[in-house]
Protein backbone atom coordinates (compact mmCIF):
# COMPACT_ATOMS: atom_id res chain seq x y z
CA UNK A 1 0.00 0.00 0.00
CA UNK A 2 2.44 2.30 1.05
CA UNK A 3 4.86 1.70 -2.22
CA UNK A 4 1.53 2.22 -4.09
CA UNK A 5 1.19 5.52 -2.62
CA UNK A 6 4.94 6.34 -3.24
CA UNK A 7 4.69 5.68 -6.75
CA UNK A 8 1.63 7.68 -7.28
CA UNK A 9 2.89 10.94 -5.77
CA UNK A 10 5.42 10.24 -8.26
CA UNK A 11 3.30 9.72 -10.98
CA UNK A 12 1.54 13.07 -10.19
CA UNK A 13 4.85 15.21 -9.96
CA UNK A 14 5.46 13.55 -13.34
CA UNK A 15 2.42 14.64 -14.42
CA UNK A 16 3.07 18.18 -13.04
CA UNK A 17 6.60 18.49 -14.84
CA UNK A 18 4.46 17.61 -17.88
CA UNK A 19 2.40 20.36 -17.55
CA UNK A 20 4.45 23.06 -16.91
CA UNK A 21 6.28 22.06 -19.93
CA UNK A 22 3.26 22.39 -22.05
CA UNK A 23 1.76 25.19 -20.41
CA UNK A 24 4.20 27.34 -17.70
CA UNK A 25 3.84 27.48 -14.37
CA UNK A 26 0.15 29.21 -14.59
CA UNK A 27 -0.79 25.74 -16.07
CA UNK A 28 -0.38 24.08 -13.10
CA UNK A 29 -3.46 23.45 -10.98
CA UNK A 30 -5.54 21.17 -9.14
CA UNK A 31 -7.64 21.04 -11.92
CA UNK A 32 -4.95 20.63 -15.04
CA UNK A 33 -3.32 18.13 -12.59
CA UNK A 34 -6.07 15.95 -11.90
CA UNK A 35 -7.30 15.87 -15.33
CA UNK A 36 -3.92 14.97 -16.31
CA UNK A 37 -3.87 12.03 -13.65
CA UNK A 38 -6.96 10.70 -14.70
CA UNK A 39 -8.45 11.68 -10.87
CA UNK A 40 -10.71 13.82 -9.26
CA UNK A 41 -9.44 16.89 -7.21
CA UNK A 42 -10.60 15.51 -4.29
CA UNK A 43 -8.46 12.37 -4.69
CA UNK A 44 -5.41 14.53 -5.53
CA UNK A 45 -5.62 15.87 -2.05
CA UNK A 46 -5.08 12.51 -0.78
CA UNK A 47 -1.35 12.77 -2.16
CA UNK A 48 -0.52 16.30 -1.54
CA UNK A 49 -1.98 19.19 0.31
CA UNK A 50 -2.10 21.81 -2.50
CA UNK A 51 -0.13 22.84 -5.98
CA UNK A 52 2.48 24.60 -3.37
CA UNK A 53 3.53 21.16 -2.42
CA UNK A 54 3.44 19.55 -5.83
CA UNK A 55 5.87 22.23 -6.86
CA UNK A 56 8.25 22.12 -3.93
CA UNK A 57 8.85 18.04 -4.97
CA UNK A 58 9.22 19.24 -8.45
CA UNK A 59 11.71 21.80 -7.87
CA UNK A 60 13.37 19.20 -5.29
CA UNK A 61 13.10 16.48 -8.20
CA UNK A 62 14.60 18.55 -10.63
CA UNK A 63 17.58 19.54 -8.25
CA UNK A 64 18.22 15.77 -6.94
CA UNK A 65 21.30 15.09 -9.03
CA UNK A 66 23.04 17.95 -9.07
CA UNK A 67 24.99 16.85 -5.80
CA UNK A 68 26.01 13.26 -7.22
CA UNK A 69 26.73 14.88 -10.60
CA UNK A 70 29.44 17.69 -8.83
CA UNK A 71 30.73 14.70 -6.47
CA UNK A 72 31.38 12.47 -9.92
CA UNK A 73 32.75 15.55 -12.16
CA UNK A 74 35.06 16.07 -8.92
CA UNK A 75 36.56 12.83 -8.71
CA UNK A 76 37.37 12.48 -12.44
CA UNK A 77 40.89 12.67 -13.33
CA UNK A 78 41.87 15.02 -16.56
CA UNK A 79 42.23 18.52 -16.71
CA UNK A 80 39.33 21.18 -15.62
CA UNK A 81 38.00 21.63 -19.13
CA UNK A 82 37.74 17.88 -19.22
CA UNK A 83 35.84 17.88 -16.32
CA UNK A 84 33.97 21.34 -17.72
CA UNK A 85 32.42 19.53 -20.46
CA UNK A 86 32.06 16.16 -18.47
CA UNK A 87 29.74 18.24 -15.35
CA UNK A 88 27.70 19.86 -19.59
CA UNK A 89 27.44 16.36 -20.52
CA UNK A 90 26.15 14.52 -17.77
CA UNK A 91 23.10 17.73 -17.95
CA UNK A 92 23.02 17.34 -21.59
CA UNK A 93 22.02 13.70 -21.08
CA UNK A 94 19.83 14.08 -18.15
CA UNK A 95 18.17 16.68 -20.68
CA UNK A 96 17.59 14.71 -23.13
CA UNK A 97 16.29 11.26 -21.51
CA UNK A 98 13.84 14.19 -19.80
CA UNK A 99 13.20 16.52 -21.94
CA UNK A 100 10.25 18.58 -20.53
CA UNK A 101 12.16 18.96 -17.18
CA UNK A 102 14.78 20.92 -18.95
CA UNK A 103 12.32 23.20 -19.17
CA UNK A 104 12.31 24.35 -15.39
CA UNK A 105 15.41 26.68 -16.24
CA UNK A 106 12.97 28.60 -18.25
CA UNK A 107 10.83 29.08 -15.03
CA UNK A 108 13.24 30.30 -12.65
CA UNK A 109 12.17 34.26 -12.61
CA UNK A 110 8.92 32.59 -11.35
CA UNK A 111 10.14 29.79 -9.30
CA UNK A 112 11.96 32.82 -7.67
CA UNK A 113 9.51 34.80 -7.10
CA UNK A 114 7.39 32.14 -5.17
CA UNK A 115 8.13 32.09 -1.15
CA UNK A 116 8.02 28.46 -1.64
CA UNK A 117 10.62 27.48 -3.70
CA UNK A 118 12.60 30.30 -3.30
CA UNK A 119 14.89 29.43 -1.33
CA UNK A 120 15.84 26.06 -2.63
CA UNK A 121 16.38 27.28 -6.28
CA UNK A 122 18.32 30.56 -5.07
CA UNK A 123 20.73 28.11 -3.11
CA UNK A 124 20.73 25.24 -6.26
CA UNK A 125 21.46 28.25 -8.89
CA UNK A 126 24.49 29.36 -6.88
CA UNK A 127 25.97 26.22 -5.74
CA UNK A 128 25.44 24.99 -9.47
CA UNK A 129 27.30 28.37 -10.58
CA UNK A 130 29.68 28.49 -7.77
CA UNK A 131 30.61 24.67 -8.89
CA UNK A 132 31.28 25.75 -12.49
CA UNK A 133 32.91 29.01 -11.88
CA UNK A 134 35.70 26.86 -9.68
CA UNK A 135 36.46 24.99 -12.51
CA UNK A 136 36.81 27.83 -14.69
CA UNK A 137 39.12 29.15 -12.18
CA UNK A 138 41.02 26.01 -11.87
CA UNK A 139 41.29 26.17 -15.89
CA UNK A 140 42.74 29.88 -15.95
CA UNK A 141 45.66 29.20 -13.02
CA UNK A 142 46.55 25.78 -14.93
CA UNK A 143 46.70 28.40 -18.16
CA UNK A 144 44.41 25.85 -20.07
CA UNK A 145 42.70 28.96 -20.94
CA UNK A 146 43.11 32.65 -21.34
CA UNK A 147 42.13 35.01 -18.34
CA UNK A 148 40.42 38.00 -20.74
CA UNK A 149 37.40 37.01 -18.02
CA UNK A 150 36.97 36.31 -14.87
CA UNK A 151 36.28 32.87 -13.85
CA UNK A 152 32.11 33.63 -12.87
CA UNK A 153 31.90 35.69 -16.37
CA UNK A 154 32.46 32.43 -18.04
CA UNK A 155 30.61 30.41 -15.41
CA UNK A 156 27.24 33.02 -16.52
CA UNK A 157 27.82 32.92 -20.30
CA UNK A 158 28.02 29.07 -20.75
CA UNK A 159 25.52 28.86 -18.12
CA UNK A 160 23.01 31.32 -20.50
CA UNK A 161 24.07 29.05 -23.68
CA UNK A 162 22.39 26.51 -22.23
CA UNK A 163 19.39 28.09 -21.13
CA UNK A 164 19.55 29.82 -25.12
CA UNK A 165 19.78 26.19 -26.39
CA UNK A 166 16.92 25.31 -24.20
CA UNK A 167 14.69 28.14 -25.23
CA UNK A 168 16.00 27.60 -28.83
CA UNK A 169 14.26 24.35 -29.00
CA UNK A 170 11.03 24.96 -27.63
CA UNK A 171 10.94 27.19 -30.98
CA UNK A 172 12.63 25.75 -33.64
CA UNK A 173 12.81 21.88 -35.25
CA UNK A 174 16.38 20.53 -34.59
CA UNK A 175 17.64 17.53 -36.66
CA UNK A 176 19.80 16.43 -33.65
CA UNK A 177 19.12 15.88 -30.35
CA UNK A 178 19.91 18.24 -27.47
CA UNK A 179 22.73 16.67 -26.49
CA UNK A 180 24.48 16.46 -29.85
CA UNK A 181 23.50 20.03 -30.79
CA UNK A 182 24.16 21.89 -27.36
CA UNK A 183 28.00 19.76 -26.77
CA UNK A 184 28.65 20.42 -30.05
CA UNK A 185 28.58 24.76 -29.34
CA UNK A 186 30.29 24.15 -26.07
CA UNK A 187 33.29 22.59 -27.10
CA UNK A 188 33.49 25.36 -30.51
CA UNK A 189 33.19 27.88 -27.48
CA UNK A 190 36.42 26.10 -25.28
CA UNK A 191 37.85 25.71 -28.65
CA UNK A 192 38.15 29.64 -28.87
CA UNK A 193 39.71 29.76 -25.38
CA UNK A 194 42.14 26.71 -26.06
CA UNK A 195 43.30 28.12 -29.74
CA UNK A 196 44.70 30.97 -28.30
CA UNK A 197 46.89 29.15 -25.70
CA UNK A 198 48.30 27.04 -28.16
CA UNK A 199 49.38 29.60 -30.28
CA UNK A 200 51.19 31.12 -27.44
CA UNK A 201 49.61 34.17 -26.69
CA UNK A 202 50.19 35.44 -23.44
CA UNK A 203 47.38 34.72 -20.38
Amino acid sequence: MAENFVSRRYSIVSSAIELISELGLSGLTTHNLAEKENMSEALLYKYFSGIDEVLIEVVDYYFSFDESIRRTVASKEGTSIDKIVEYFDAYATYYDNYYAISTLMLQYEELLHNINTREKVSTCIAERREFLSGLFQKAIDDKEILNSMTSDELAGDVSGMLMAHILNRRILYHKKTFKQEFMDNLNRWLDLLRISVEKGEKV
